[in-house]
């Protein structure tokens, strides 16, 4: 009797809220499985990609070595080097510096908002071109198509981190955050920055032009 009645006691204490199953806190939890999920929606799109290049007979080669490939390499190291600046963030966010949360959080943010300007030029000189997303003048019209729907999704992502860690930083200056939460922020954007390099390569690296220049 007194056996069952601990075992009930304890039942009541793991459904009564307030532990952690899986060893991790209910936000890191809550963004890791929002990242799977999302990890789903960016393979598809990868996918298609790939199939829709490889079937077609057609495909566009768009990109010139300068200044395309070279403003999308720039675009790749404003996002690798706000990476290592949310590694900072996160570490000195263990060790309770907040002013230094706040520094590094802040260099992430001027990372992803020079991404995203540099980003903004090229669709604005492709779509001068005539890019859109049922045609261009280079071959395939499901290149545009593809192309911004994928750059799209993963601009707005930019975007949302840089207002996602914007918001931490700020609460973090007055003290109302915890370590946690700026390493759940940084599981986010090294998420959008992984994403990236699966994009950059398939996406302007294969697609360099071995003719004269579209732009």
């Amino acid at each position: 009797m007194a056996v069952a009645q601990s075992q009930s006691s304890g039942l009541a204490r793991f459904w009564g809220g307030g532990i952690h199953p899986y060893g991790i806190s209910h936000k890191k939890l809550g963004m890791w499985l929002f990242l799977a999920s999302d990890s789903l929606t960016f393979a598809a799109l990868i996918f298609g990609y790939a199939y829709l290049r490889n079937a077609s007979h057609d495909w566009p080669r768009p990109f010139e070595f300068y200044p395309s490939i070279v403003v999308s390499t720039a675009m790749t190291f404003c996002l690798l080097t706000s990476s290592l600046t949310m590694v900072l963030a996160v570490h000195h966010s263990q060790h309770g510096d907040a002013r230094k949360v706040v520094r590094w959080l802040v260099a992430t943010m001027v990372g992803g908002l020079a991404f995203l300007i540099l980003h903004a030029n090229e669709w604005r000189e492709l779509i001068q071109h005539g890019m859109t997303t049922r045609s261009n003048p280079w071959g395939d019209p499901m290149f545009g198509a593809t192309f911004f729907t994928m750059t799209g999704l993963h601009m707005f992502h930019v975007l949302t981190g840089v207002l996602y860690l914007g918001y931490v930083a700020l609460n973090h200056s007055r003290g109302k955050t915890e370590a946690d939460s700026v390493e759940v922020c940084g599981l986010y954007w090294h998420f959008v920055d992984l994403v990236w390099m699966f994009i950059f390569p398939l996406v302007y690296l294969m697609s360099v032009s071995l003719g004269s220049a579209t732009h």
